[in-house]
This record gives C-alpha cells, structure tokens and sequence, in this order.
C-alpha cells in the first residue's frame, strides 16, 4: 500500500491511498469546521443538502440515472466531529476502472460528479431550492431526535455539554432542533460559501491506482473558489480543573446511564497519545479491562462498563449502566481502579492483553475499505501520519512505566447521570 499527500492550495490537500484488494473506489471530499454554536446547525444541513442534486443533474431522478451509468455508484453524505471540528464529508464508492466493460474512465468520472456536487449546486435564484431544504431540515431533525431517543447517546451528549459547556468539544456536530427549525435560506447559502473559502479540506481516493488524474481535478476545481484565511480547528486541551461537577436528569428509564467524564491532559499532538489510548483500554477498553473484570464482573455494580478515550481532545469518558441506587458505589469502585493503574498495581498479563486488543483493532482497519479510508482521513491534525501497522507496533512497545505516567495525569471532571422518574 502506497500513501501520498499532495497540496492543492493553502488548507487544501489530496490524499491517494493505493490499496488493490477492493473491487470499488472510494472518492471523498471532507471539510473541517470549528464547532461553533452559530453556524453549526447550518453547516450540519449542508452535505445532505449537496447530495441531492448539482447543476448538470438538477434533481434526485436525473443525479440516481447519472450514478446508474456509473456501474452503480453511490453517494453518501455524512457529519461527524473530529476533536473540536466538525466534519462534513460526500463520498462516491464505484467499481474500478479495471472492470468496467469497454474501460471507461469511471473513476474520473466519478471525481467529476463528486466536484460538481460540491462546488455548483442545483440553485434556484441563486439559492439552495426551499423544497429540498425542507426535506433536509425535516430528516436532519429527525436524526438529532434519534440521539434523543438513544439514551445512551443522549446522556453521553449531556454528560459532554456539562464537562466542555465552555469548549467547541461540546456542541453536537448536528446542531440543534431549535437551530435547524430556524435555519433560513441566506443563512445556509453563507454557510456553504464560508466551508468552501476557509475550511480545512482534504480529498482523498481510495482505489487500485491513481495516475495524477484525481489530482488534477481536485486542483482544477478548487482553482476556481475564492479561498480566505483557513479557519483553526486545533482543539483545546485542558486540563485538571478543580471541584468535581456533578449532574442529574431524570427521563422514562428502566436502567440509569452513568457518565463520568475524565480530562487526560493529552491530546495530539502530544507524542504520548498513543500511550494514553493503551492506558484507557487497559482501564476499561476491553474485555479484559479493570473495569469489566471488577466493577461489572466481580462487584456486578453495572450491566456494562466501558471507557473511552478521544486522542484528538484528551477527553476519557467512563459509561455504564447501572441501578440508580448504585450510583456512588460505581463512582468510587472506577476511581480505586484508576489508582490500581497509577500505582502499577496491575499484572505483565493484563498490559499484553490490552496491547494485543489494541493492535488488532488497528490492524482490522484494513478489512474495511471505509474504515481505512477513514483512518487516514482523520489523521489530518495529527502530529505525524502513521499506517494501522505502525500505530499498533507503537502500541506494543509502551512501557508499564509509560502506562503509569499517563494514568497519573487522568483527573476526573464531571459525573452525570440519566436515572429514571422513580
């Protein structure tokens, strides 16, 4: 596998991922806010909004024929946050050139699609078309519904807005029913013109090979935007913060979700990231963790406990589920755990089970083509560019020692529950 990054202007830059064990192509362009109250919601709407049509195919009927005569291509619209940014990405997957019946030029033509869908939309008076908008806001706010409706998901959201209520790291990526309820037009027209001027963007093809090709039509379209100021998304790191905060909500549920969140004190590109993705997995990462084999498994105070640290922030969050009765037994049983690891009081036995778990999840990244394409897309603020077999023989060679040291920097920060109306 060959990896090459080239830059195509100031905040742009493509990335081809030579990999030719996949029968299809993966062609994505990816945009990089910061997460900011005002314009989030905006910004959420707009990759779903872009999928929908373009210029030279100005409707969903004429843009699924177009993707017919692709071999079948699909698009894919997607918002996520990456550390304290928010990540608005459009993917294509087609098949190969090297299947296509009379050797057509599919992948180009697929960059072609892709980069018309991002850059000339289908406007109607020189504005997204209402109808569409409206589809979109009504399936945008039914997907910020279904994280209601997740309880796992809501409390880890609540729990993320009381910890980083200061800090971009706490706003949802989709924004919020009320923000996308009032979007109006301009302001999501602006939206689109400000992601395209100052976002961090980084295109990326996944596929058998690439010629120069994909390059210079990514060049060529960007060539022809107005790009500003690139707008910072580098996260902010903080650190211990005093007087633990706690919180409670109460909602129709049988079993109370318990969040504590932690603040590590490292985050990329801090060279003791990888360190600290060790320590949260031999603290309640894995099957084998300190947290399942004792609070869940000896003690039987959860039903499930797991921790899990975000690298791009220096955020570990601790779920479980519990009996709300339980609530402070859990609290103090994962702090005894946490000092079992700054203390070192843990076995050679535990360290190699946590090392091989980790590996192997980096390692299993090469199983999925989107997962591998993911994986190098999201390193784009990270302090160097490392393969899933560089990352895990990383992770082998961290010391006990290593371990201690990074679990004696982890301060618990806040403590959230979601319990029942009972």
């Amino acid at each position: 596998m060959e990896i090459r990054t080239e830059l195509l202007c100031d905040g742009v830059d493509f990335i081809s991922i030579t990999e030719d064990r996949f029968l299809t192509n993966r062609i994505s362009a990816n945009i990089f806010l910061p997460l900011d109250k005002r314009d989030v919601s905006a910004n959420a709407i707009l990759p779903f909004l872009l999928r929908r049509a373009c210029k030279s195919y100005p409707d969903l009927i004429t843009l699924n024929r177009r993707l017919d005569e692709l071999y079948g291509a699909r698009l894919f619209a997607e918002v996520d946050k990456l550390g304290e940014a928010q990540v608005l990405t459009l993917t294509i997957s087609a098949i190969d050139d090297r299947f296509t019946i009379s050797k057509e030029k599919n992948t180009a033509a697929c960059i072609d699609l892709l980069c018309e869908l991002l850059f000339e939309p289908a406007f109607e008076n020189g504005k997204f078309r209402q109808k569409d908008i409206e589809q979109e806001r009504r399936q945008l706010i039914e997907l910020i519904e279904g994280e209601i409706n997740d309880k796992r998901t809501y409390a880890r959201n609540r729990c993320l807005e009381y910890m980083c209520g200061n800090e971009r790291y706490g706003i949802n990526p989709l924004g919020t029913k009320d923000g996308v309820k009032n979007l109006s037009d301009d302001e999501i027209l602006e939206a689109w013109r400000n992601a395209l001027a100052s976002g961090r963007i980084r295109f990326a093809l996944l596929g058998k090979e690439d010629d120069g090709t994909a390059f210079e039509i990514f060049k060529e379209a960007i060539s022809k935007i107005y790009r500003q100021n690139v707008r910072d998304c580098a996260p902010e790191i903080v650190g211990a913060t005093g007087d633990v905060k706690e919180y409670e909500d109460s909602m129709p549920v049988e079993q109370a979700k318990l969040f504590m969140g932690f603040r590590a004190g490292i985050a990329e590109p801090d060279e003791d990231t990888y360190a600290m993705v060790l320590t949260a997995a031999l603290f309640g990462g894995t099957p084998h963790s300190r947290l399942f084999l004792n609070v869940r498994e000896k003690l039987s105070l959860c039903y499930y406990c797991a921790a899990r640290y975000d690298r791009r922030k220096g955020v570990l969050l601790v779920d479980s589920g519990i009996e709300a009765k339980n609530r402070q037994k859990v609290v103090d049983e994962v702090i005894v755990q946490l000092e079992c690891l700054k203390k070192g009081d843990f076995d050679d036995s535990e360290l190699n089970a946590a090392k091989l778990y980790v590996a192997n999840s980096f390692r299993s990244v090469f199983d999925s083509q989107g997962g591998l394409e993911r994986w190098y897309i999201n390193q784009i603020f990270d302090r160097e560019t490392l393969s899933p077999d560089e990352a895990a023989a990383r992770i082998e060679g961290i010391s006990r020692e290593k371990v201690m040291k990074c679990a004696s920097q982890i301060t618990l920060d806040t403590v959230y529950m979601l319990k029942g109306l009972n």
